[in-house]
């Protein structure tokens, strides 16, 4: 089965690089523009054609759960006041009900933890993983570039990019055999590999599609890197079995799990929209108005 209809989006972290905001407001509901970072990763998904999206909470998160429940009442204040433009984008932010699941991480053990705590709610079919610390602008959604090369390459897949050499230390590595066009056959993974000894310049960043064989070895993989249970050493390890592809999606990504990502991508995003794309352009003193 090649079909991908689940996503899992692990957002359990802490944020602790943008403190003290994140001390009360999630991370993923940190506002790019005016939509919060958790919406651009599931309208990537939506856009892909998942159906179902489970969500790796921890405590402190309930503002994120809220987000994507109905507000009838909202809805109706906004219809009988005929602000139409403020009624369609808060419908934007609705999940079915029967389609979104929350799970609770109760304890910050990894990526690899928080993936494995979807094993009952995937079953046994191919899903996608979406970090959304990492935001992706992209003329087709990267996750649906991805979607439609698995198709054909039904491996694991990684979104990759090109890093510069000195930030691979911060990142997992493939090891690459072959290249076909976008598709890197992969002979390996390295996770945060010493400086000089990355196998290559290609980092994985935050878009997975993996096979459901990844759960077992998930359960009961020792810890990696940083003392965390790590995915990309449960992707290595199942590299016999399901093979392991790198995908090098079309598009610019932002980390905006950092300070500098996340302005970077305001800019970037705010340029997009017609009626803000002046702001970053030219003298700030444009900006300011006489009281």
């Amino acid at each position: 089965m090649t079909h991908v209809t689940k996503a899992v989006f692990p957002v359990a972290g802490l944020g602790t690089r943008f403190l003290p905001a994140t001390k009360s407001v999630p991370k993923e509901m940190l506002p790019l523009i005016d939509r919060p970072l958790i919406h651009y990763a599931v309208e990537e998904a939506r856009a892909a054609g998942i159906e179902e999206f489970i969500f790796i909470t921890s405590a402190g998160k309930a503002a994120l759960e809220n987000y994507f429940v109905d507000m009838p009442e909202l809805e109706e204040t906004l219809a009988r006041a005929g602000k139409t433009s403020a009624l369609h984008a808060l419908q934007s932010t609705q999940i079915a009900g029967g389609t979104v699941r929350f799970v609770r991480q109760e304890n910050p053990r990894g990526l690899g933890h928080a993936v494995s705590l979807a094993r009952d709610l995937i079953g046994d079919e191919p899903f996608a993983v979406i970090l959304p610390d990492d935001v992706i602008r992209a003329d087709t959604p990267a996750l649906d570039q991805m979607i439609r090369a698995f198709g054909q390459f039904p491996a694991h897949m990684v979104a990759t990019e090109t890093v510069p050499a000195e930030k691979l230390s911060s990142y997992g590595v493939a090891d690459i055999a072959q290249t076909f066009g976008r598709i890197q056959n992969l002979r390996g993974l390295v996770e945060k590999p010493r400086a000089g000894e990355a196998p290559s310049r290609s980092g994985i960043v935050g878009r997975y599609i993996l096979q459901p064989s990844i759960f077992d070895h998930l359960c009961g993989l020792a810890p990696g890197s940083g003392g965390e249970i790590q995915l990309t050493d449960a992707i290595a390890a199942d590299l016999a079995n399901a093979g392991v592809n790198g995908f090098a999606f079309e598009g610019q990504r932002f980390d905006c799990g950092s300070v500098r990502g996340f302005l970077e991508a305001t800019m970037a995003f705010a340029q997009d929209r017609p009626e803000l794309s002046d702001v970053f352009a030219g003298d700030s003193s444009s900006c300011i108005r006489a009281a």
